[in-house]
């Protein structure tokens, strides 16, 4: 029987991945204020009823910084197949006490032993801990939802594999009542999971649910600002993962306490440098500023073995840009179209094993611009 979370008031811990919890315990999540019902749920009623008996919902990975856009810009990406991301599955269980999550099964077709790391306790897993957040936020206190994760995604990789947890998990529970909560709510129920796995930052969990490239313009108030690109865009993303974990909390830990001022002058220009790429659909614009970050990535790339070589070799190979994807510690390079992208990632690839020593993948992936969606449905019997 796996270990469930109530809606209810409560402190959570906030380690994941953690070893699996082998008891059955009934457990709570304390989550943000910010998180009451919507005004949609409200009107529906105080507690709403399902609409469906499960839900299916899948959420993409994301790359965020995007260079100079450190904690405040992000986008989604994926692949036609939808195996770069996460999938949960959300599903009434009436044998779980009223307002509960439980974490049915965890698996992971191409990574069959990250599944052996994530822990079932809703409340050291980033899908329970958004599903915990979701049903607050919609006032639900008459049903128990069990979760099946399904991870497509690695762990430490820079690709945003909890927020893809979080963000699948907060729109699958949604959608199995009704789809009732506004755009920010769905953000900030994922954003309880990323508070308790890296910070309170939302460049991965807001470009996972909305989709495309989502600035963050603050935290109080809370304001989120998606940038439209023009559709012609055809704007691909080399995505080169190292055979290396490169955590958050590590990668957080390297950043400088001080910044210079020219420094800090010329990130903020390449940010909006990236900005104006997106809204006038300049692939090489937003290629040439997310290559030029002078804080974040010079203090990370030395962590991440070949990294420079890797983005050099990128750029020879005619990438029009490269930086580190999050945290790291892949490698994200831009094109305009696929038809560079098997040369691009080939050369990076070389460059992470005779520089780095580090084996590599890759994957050629579109701007997502979906987000988070509803793949598939069971209707109530």
């Amino acid at each position: 029987m796996a270990a469930a979370a109530a809606a209810s008031p409560a402190t959570a811990p906030s380690s994941f991945p953690s070893a699996r919890a082998h008891k059955p315990t009934l457990l709570s999540l304390r989550v943000s204020t910010k998180l009451r019902p919507s005004a949609a749920a409200a009107s529906a009623a105080s507690d709403p009823a399902p609409a469906f008996r499960s839900v299916t919902a899948f959420a993409p990975a994301t790359v965020a910084n995007l260079g100079p856009g450190f904690d405040f810009l992000g986008c989604a990406v994926a692949d036609a197949s939808l195996s770069l991301g996460d999938t949960v599955t959300a599903t009434l269980d009436p044998s779980l006490p009223a307002g509960a999550v439980a974490i049915s099964c965890i698996t992971s077709p191409s990574r069959p032993r990250l599944a052996d790391r994530l822990s079932r306790d809703p409340l050291r897993n980033c899908a329970g801990i958004a599903a915990v957040a979701a049903l607050r936020a919609l006032g639900v206190r008459s049903h128990g939802v069990s979760l099946s994760l399904t991870k497509g995604l690695p762990l430490g990789s820079g690709l945003g594999s909890s927020a893809a947890s979080a963000a699948a998990a907060a729109k699958a529970v949604d959608a199995l009542f009704g789809s009732l909560l506004p755009r920010d709510g769905l953000v900030l129920a994922g954003l309880e999971s990323e508070k308790a796995v890296s910070g309170f930052h939302a460049d991965n969990i807001a470009p996972a649910i909305l989709g495309g490239f989502v600035m963050v313009r603050s935290y109080d108030p809370f304001c989120l600002v998606s940038l439209p690109c023009p559709p012609a865009l055809r704007l691909c993303f080399v995505l080169v993962t190292p055979d290396f974990e490169a955590p958050t909390s590590k990668m957080r830990a390297a950043l400088p306490k001080n910044i210079a001022m020219g420094h800090h002058v010329r990130n903020s220009s390449q940010a909006a440098a990236l900005v104006a790429g997106v809204l006038q659909g300049d692939a090489a614009l937003i290629g040439s500023a997310m290559s030029s970050d002078f804080i974040v990535e010079p203090t990370r790339a030395p962590l991440i073995p070949g990294m420079a070589a890797v983005k050099a070799a990128a750029l020879e190979a005619g990438a029009l840009g490269c930086t580190i994807s999050g945290a790291g510690p892949t490698a994200v390079a831009v094109i305009e179209g696929e038809e560079k992208g098997e040369e691009v990632a080939r050369r990076m690839i070389d460059a992470f094993l005779s520089v780095g020593k580090l084996k590599a993948t890759a994957t050629v992936a579109q701007l997502d611009r979906a987000g988070a969606r509803v793949i598939s449905t069971s209707n109530l019997e």
